[in-house]
């Protein structure tokens, strides 16, 4: 009998990295006609260096590459938005929106341009449930798992992607390109924002208009030193505050007015913990949006536990997030994702 994944085509989207190889790897192992594309992102001042591994991995498992070059629509999109969220005492979550606009955004339109059945990642998450109705789940590696940053996906997009890795554990991804003798097998990860060629303050210092001013210390009101521009800071920040010969401190607030950055000398000051956010921009992947008292999970920020809560549906459409007990540095710009057990139920941006 003739595998019908023999007639479906698939674009890869091959970084350099393991994962991606890996990815390759098992869709060619199941019958699908693969190709590969490479993605060209703007970064500041440094060449593109992953390029040349891609070729070499594309080359070694004997598929064609298109690098596909998205540096304008990048910078516009991920780049651009990132420095004005910090602009205004935001904390944007660049990898949230580049998945959706960019990563997986441009290329879903660029896959069904040309005649492929499916866009396929090495992200750790699976897809569950039929054509139109599809909807994703965490990964199996709970330190891998990227479900978080995908939640603004919706079905549509689902019924035309694939992540083989959903179901492995990291160790047995680097365990099979081992195995396949794949060129990247022990290629290192890559851990920062990928548009970052040094420390995150640094860009930021580079490309926004900085004003230094006080730092107070809330608990008595003392001017204990000088910031260097409050788009640096983020409420829970503890390193990075410069303040010589005492400490450490932790931001707890900002006064945009006065351009006054707060902070308290304890790690769990009571001004660092609330018990409720609002979330805007909200993507709902569960049959029905929340109304009241809706119980599930929330992951507040990626790495974070999820947290027993309760979703209530505003009048403007926002969502009310009301956590069974207090939450430490929440953070207005981050996406929160919403979870019942595995399955990913939607999410939204930090208002």
């Amino acid at each position: 009998m003739k595998n019908s994944k023999q007639n479906k085509k698939v674009l890869v989207a091959l970084s350099g990295g393991v994962d991606s190889a890996v990815t390759a790897k098992i869709l060619l192992g199941q019958g699908y006609q693969v190709a590969a594309v490479y993605c060209l992102f703007w970064k500041e001042g440094a060449a593109d260096s992953a390029l040349e591994s891609a070729q070499t991995v594309a080359e070694q498992l004997k598929i064609p590459l298109t690098a596909l070059d998205l540096r304008q629509v990048f910078k516009e999109k991920v780049v651009d938005y990132f420095l004005t969220e910090y602009a205004a005492g935001l904390t944007p979550n660049p990898c949230v929106r580049c998945n959706k606009q960019v990563k997986l955004g441009e290329l879903l339109k660029y896959a069904a341009a040309n005649g492929f059945d499916y866009l396929a990642t090495g992200h750790y998450l699976e897809v569950k449930g039929r054509p139109g109705k599809r909807y994703l789940l965490k990964g199996r590696d709970s330190k891998k798992d990227q479900s978080y940053f995908l939640y603004s996906l919706n079905a549509q997009e689902l019924d035309h992607l694939l992540f083989p890795l959903g179901k492995y554990k990291k160790t047995r991804t680097r365990q099979k390109a081992r195995k396949e003798q794949l060129v990247n097998a022990e290629k290192a990860e890559s851990q920062d924002i990928c548009f970052l060629s040094g420390p995150h303050n640094n860009f930021l210092k580079r490309h926004l208009k900085l004003e230094p001013g006080p730092i107070i210390l809330e608990e008595t009101g003392e001017n204990i030193g000088e910031h260097q521009g409050l788009p640096l800071y983020t409420i829970g920040q503890r390193r990075g505050l410069e303040v010589g010969g005492t400490g450490p401190y932790y931001v707890v607030g900002f006064d945009y007015k006065k351009n006054i950055l707060k902070v308290a000398a304890t790690w769990n000051d009571s001004r660092l913990y609330r018990q409720d956010l609002l979330a805007k921009n909200i993507n709902w992947n569960y049959p029905r949006p929340p109304r009241k008292n809706f119980p599930c999970l929330a992951v507040i920020r990626y790495g974070h536990p999820a947290e027993p809560c309760r979703l209530n549906l505003t009048p403007e459409g926002e969502i009310k997030v009301i956590f069974k007990k207090p939450q430490r540095a929440i953070t207005a710009g981050q996406s929160i994702a919403f979870y019942r057990g595995r399955r990913l139920l939607g999410g939204g941006i930090i208002a």
